[in-house]
């Protein structure tokens, strides 16, 4: 739709932008325009009562002055006439300072005078009646003050007075009065001024609809349309192909995702009968430093620099390439480092239909590092303790090689067979009979489900992941979840104190494994159906209980020591209890179930 005249392209959306910010420019400045104009008005109509208020004192203090000056031409006390004098004085210096302040204003009180052309000319209109009045009270005062007083001579004074003060406050009401009619016209004004912008706002608000909005909306209303018409027309025509194409690239996706866990989980390759790499996984990389390994190059020569042991791995692969092969070899990383592999040979078919083997292999090196200590301990120790030592590495051995042959028979006999016919189902899907393909797609997710089914039963009772990224409880969460589907017992996991910790990885695993045999225990041989393990904690100590209603046991016929018949499992959890520095406590009783109690210091 890019070609479409009426889309909303990028040209369009930058107009609209532009018209927006004009828009929102034009509001902003008629809001401020209104504030500003509102707080000068504020300012303006503070000072303009402050004037009236001054304005109002002058005629309070010209009438004040009359009565005082007529108060003193009754005084007969010498006494009297001066304190009337004094009082007169300061009511004459108060009305000269306001009569000033009206006119010319003062800066230190912050009184500022900005008076019209009118008022100026009838404050020169007052000013010589003002005048008359202070030199006739000035000359007055003299009067009284002198020895021998003129009453003659007073009484014009007197008289002045009080015509010029009478004229002064009909010309100070006048005054006044202009001072309120200015105030009002300024009201109007800012009234008019405020209506103009509230009417230039609503018109920008009006514009803005009509040239923005409502055009946006039914350029946008058409687009939209166009698209939905569009995809119908293409829903239609094309329903059947979409559908093909998205069941295609489901499996491709489930196919990866089966491939990046198998090479993340596992130590992976896959390898020509005659020896050369064709895939090999992340972990085997890193394992062995060799993440720009030559991918044709021997497998040999990445698992050892040594010429030996290359010979030996050559020799395994060219007499095993067709049956498959089992078993332990040393190997030497390029840094010298030993490594010891358990190493499960299948051979197998690839998409192209030739020969390839495929590589599962486990690092034991840990393993043999540990069973070599043993086999140090044993020699070392009293005979009935390398009989005890023995047994239990073999048991360890044949447990091991059980399981490693019991996974790799697995692989080989389930998932191998299944991947193979997935490889053949995939091959048979016809795009141009999508009535045969949708049903060969079907089939195709319902094998690759059991495919990853059998990837997850085949890696459980390996480390799992979740051990290794997220610890322990959210390990024996998965654990007995799977567990609890698989044997359709119930079993639950409480995590009473929420702990959340993380620990060495020594002692998560051994923690695990612990959890891992009791739990197993309980379902083999204890007949149980309810199996509850639950996590607490305190400030030193971790806690883990697995508490079982199953037909429990008589504690005083356990076997002390382990022997050929059996009895390994509780020699295991012992031995894991004690290497992390742990305390384990068994509690059971014939007919009413086990308690088995892990305890572990936190510091």
């Amino acid at each position: 739709m890019t070609g479409t005249p009426r889309s909303l392209d990028q040209d369009t959306f930058n107009r609209l932008r532009r018209l927006y910010i004009i828009a929102l420019g034009a509001i902003a400045i008629s809001l401020i325009a209104s504030q500003i104009l509102i707080r000068k008005y504020l300012n303006d109509q503070e000072n303009d009562s402050r004037l009236v208020n001054v304005a109002g004192r002058q005629r309070m203090l010209s009438q004040k002055l009359n009565k005082e000056v007529l108060l003193l031409s009754q005084s007969q006390s010498s006494e009297d006439s001066k304190v009337q004098i004094d009082t007169i004085q300061s009511t004459l210096n108060r009305w000269e300072k306001a009569h000033q302040l009206l006119q010319l204003g003062d800066e230190s009180q912050d009184f500022s005078v900005d008076n019209s052309s009118e008022i100026t000319g009838m404050f020169e209109g007052i000013n010589p009646d003002f005048k008359q009045v202070i030199d006739a009270t000035q000359n007055f005062i003299f009067l009284k003050s002198s020895t021998s007083e003129d009453s003659s001579t007073m009484g014009e004074q007197l008289k002045i007075i009080e015509t010029n003060a009478t004229g002064f406050l009909i010309k100070m009401d006048e005054i006044v009065n202009q001072y309120d009619h200015e105030a009002k016209e300024k009201v109007s004004s800012l009234k008019q001024l405020e209506l103009l912008i509230t009417i230039f706002t609503l018109l920008v608000l009006v514009g803005e609809f009509l040239i923005i909005f409502w055009p946006s909306a039914k350029a946008m209303k058409a687009s939209i349309h166009e698209l939905m018409d569009a995809e119908e027309k293409a829903i239609r025509m094309a329903k059947n192909a979409d559908i093909l194409s998205q069941s295609k690239e489901k499996s491709v996706r489930e196919l990866q995702a089966l491939s990046k866990a198998m090479d993340q989980i596992l130590l992976f390759a896959r390898i020509t009968p005659e020896g050369y790499i064709t895939h090999i996984g992340e972990r085997f990389s890193r394992l062995y430093k060799a993440q720009k390994f030559n991918i044709n190059a021997k497998i040999s020569d990445l698992l050892s620099p040594l010429e030996n042991e290359q010979l030996t791995i050559d020799r395994i692969i060219a007499e095993n390439k067709k049956s498959g092969w089992e078993g332990e070899f040393k190997t030497t990383s390029q840094t010298g480092e030993e490594i010891w592999l358990d190493v499960s040979m299948i051979p197998f078919n690839s998409a192209e239909d030739k020969s390839e083997l495929i590589l599962i292999c486990m690092d034991i090196t840990k393993r043999k590092e540990y069973m070599h200590q043993v086999e140090q301990l044993t020699k070392e120790s009293f005979e009935e303790k390398m009989h005890q030592q023995k047994v239990i590495s073999r048991q360890i051995i044949e447990n091991q090689e059980n399981e490693q042959n019991r996974i790799a028979k697995d692989i080989h006999d389930g998932i191998g067979q299944m991947l193979t016919g997935l490889k053949y189902l995939l091959e048979s899907v016809d795009s141009s009979d999508p009535e045969k393909a949708e049903v060969k797609i079907i089939k195709l997710k319902e094998l690759t489900s059991n495919i990853i089914k059998g990837v997850r039963t085949a890696t459980f009772n390996l480390t799992p992941p979740e051990l290794k990224d997220y610890g322990i409880v959210p390990a024996l969460t998965e654990l007995t979840q799977e567990l609890s589907k698989l044997t359709g017992k119930e079993i639950v996991l409480f995590n009473k104190s929420e702990f959340s910790q993380r620990l060495d990885s020594l002692v998560e695993i051994n923690l695990y494994r612990i959890t891992q045999e009791a739990i197993n225990n309980a379902i083999k041989y204890a007949e149980s159906s309810h199996i509850i393990v639950t996590v607490s904690h305190s400030q030193n100590i971790l806690s883990i209980i697995v508490d079982d209603n199953g037909k429990g046991f008589d504690k005083s016929k356990l076997k002390a020591k382990p022997d050929e018949e059996g009895g390994m499992g509780l020699t295991f959890m012992k031995e894991r209890v004690k290497y992390i520095n742990g305390r384990l406590f068994i509690n059971s009783t014939p007919n009413e179930g086990t308690k088995v109690t892990l305890n572990i210091p936190l510091t």
